[in-house]
C-alpha cells in the first residue's frame, strides 16, 4: 500500500469518526421541549472539525514514524488518481455550499447553514477518499 493510499485510508476513517461524533454529541443535547435548530451545536462542530484535523495530521506523523521506509516517491498513477478523487470529491463540497446559499437565501436558521456546509466538507473528505481508494484497488478506469 502505498503512502497516498494510506492517506487517503487515514482521511476517510477520521473524516466518518469526526462527523459521528458530532452528531451523537449534538443529538445527546436533545432535551424535552427543544428543537434541533435551539441545540447549542457551534462549539462541537467547531472541536470536531479541529479534532480531525489534529487526528489526521497526527496519523500522518504516526505512520511516518513508524515505517519511514515506505516509498514517498508519486509516479503519473499516483498524480492521476489524486486529481481524480479530489475532482469526486469537490463536487459534494460545491453541492454542500449552494445548499447552505439557498438556506440562507431562504432566511432559514443558522443551524442548518453551518451543518449544509460540514455536511459538504465531510460528504467531500468521505467520497473523494473511497474515490482514492477505490482507484488504487481497482485501478483507473480507462
Amino acid at each position: 500500500m502505498t503512502f497516498l493510499e494510506k492517506r487517503a485510508w487515514t482521511m476517510l476513517v477520521v473524516a466518518v469518526l469526526a462527523y459521528a461524533a458530532y452528531v451523537v454529541v449534538v443529538l445527546g443535547r436533545l432535551g424535552d421541549g427543544v428543537s434541533l435548530p435551539g441545540v447549542p451545536y457551534a462549539g462541537a462542530l467547531l472541536w470536531s472539525v479541529g479534532g480531525a484535523i489534529v487526528a489526521n495530521v497526527a496519523v500522518e506523523v504516526a505512520l511516518g514514524v513508524l515505517r519511514p521506509r515506505d516509498p514517498r516517491t508519486t509516479d503519473d498513477r499516483d498524480a492521476e488518481i489524486g486529481r481524480l478523487g479530489d475532482q469526486v470529491g469537490q463536487a459534494f463540497l460545491v453541492i454542500g455550499a449552494v445548499t447552505a446559499m439557498l438556506l440562507a437565501l431562504a432566511e432559514q436558521h443558522p443551524f442548518w447553514i453551518a451543518n449544509a456546509i460540514y455536511l459538504g466538507f465531510v460528504l467531500s473528505a468521505v467520497v473523494g477518499s473511497v474515490a482514492k481508494v477505490v482507484m488504487y484497488r481497482v485501478g483507473l478506469p480507462w
